[in-house]
């Protein structure tokens, strides 16, 4: 599986950007997606995760009601809508997908997004 992540960008604080993360090749196989996030000088992190078998969502305790994942069918792609965002929230997000359980095999290349205050 091949993933591609776009939509980051520079916002201000409280401000919104919607990450995509495009999946192709052998999709059938993924069992869920998720978004993750390296800030300066910090170890990456969980952000987000939806199951492509029951549809359940999962999030970080730091972004819970303030992000939102989804997926759209048709186009293979997951969405990370993130709203309020935060200085903090500064990063780079990358997209990752599993086909077992708890794993996660294939990663997209990274999506920067700075928020300033």
């Amino acid at each position: 599986v091949q993933l591609q992540a776009s939509g980051g960008g520079l916002v201000q604080a409280g401000g919104s950007l919607r990450l995509s993360c495009a999946a192709s090749g052998r999709t059938f196989s993924i069992q869920h997606m998720g978004w993750f996030r390296q800030g300066p000088g910090k170890e990456r992190e969980f952000v987000a995760a939806h199951s492509w078998i029951d549809s359940s969502t999962e999030y970080a305790d730091s972004v819970k009601g303030r992000f939102t994942i989804s997926r759209d069918n048709a186009k293979n792609t997951v969405y990370l809508q993130m709203n309020s965002l935060e200085v903090e929230d500064s990063a780079v997000y990358y997209c990752a997908c599993g086909t077992r359980a708890n794993e996660y095999e294939s990663w997209g290349q990274g999506t920067l997004v700075t928020v300033s205050s």
